[in-house]
């Protein structure tokens, strides 16, 4: 579902958002000789599409495999039925399962997809008896392991 009122870029503000998308810690200094703007309409623009949410934060990249976290399962949620106060009580348990790492209301068959990133299959098999399957209103799970991740990219100015 498209936007109603997308904040409109310009080509500098493109070039701003490709750089801080490969490295969100530029100075804006760096930034400027990058793009060809002076360093202050670099920070001019930058607090400018933080200030209309284009820019809604900077996180480090983690490296999920660093971290002991080598298998990745989609899980599609079904619930028992479509009721707004069902799906809140759903959707606020399953925000405080540190192991989910997004929670998507989908179309189709499922109501909800979710992607967990888990150090390994017993690990998984853990989680979904003592926590996916006692979430609130859930009625079936059906979970999918990634065999490999081809890429992965954050939201994108590109398309």
């Amino acid at each position: 579902m498209a936007q109603e009122n997308p904040v409109q870029l310009d080509d500098f503000d493109h070039k701003i958002l490709i750089e801080l998308e490969r490295d969100g810690v530029l100075t804006a200094a760096a930034l400027a000789e990058r793009i060809g703007l002076s360093a202050s309409a670099c920070h001019r623009r930058v607090k400018a599409l933080e200030a209309a949410g284009v820019i809604e934060g900077y996180a480090a990249i983690l490296s999920e495999k660093a971290l002991g976290r080598s298998a990745t399962v989609f899980v599609a949620v079904t619930l028992e039925d479509q009721r707004r106060e069902t799906m809140a009580k759903f959707e606020r348990a399953v925000a405080l399962c540190r192991e989910v790492q997004d929670c998507h209301l989908m179309t189709g068959e499922s109501d909800y997809l979710l992607r967990i990133v888990i150090a390994d299959d017993d690990r998984y098999q853990r989680i979904h008896q003592d926590t996916l399957s006692r979430l609130p209103g859930v009625r079936r799970l059906v979970s999918n392991f990634t065999i490999r991740t081809v890429f992965r990219r954050a939201a994108s100015v590109a398309h």
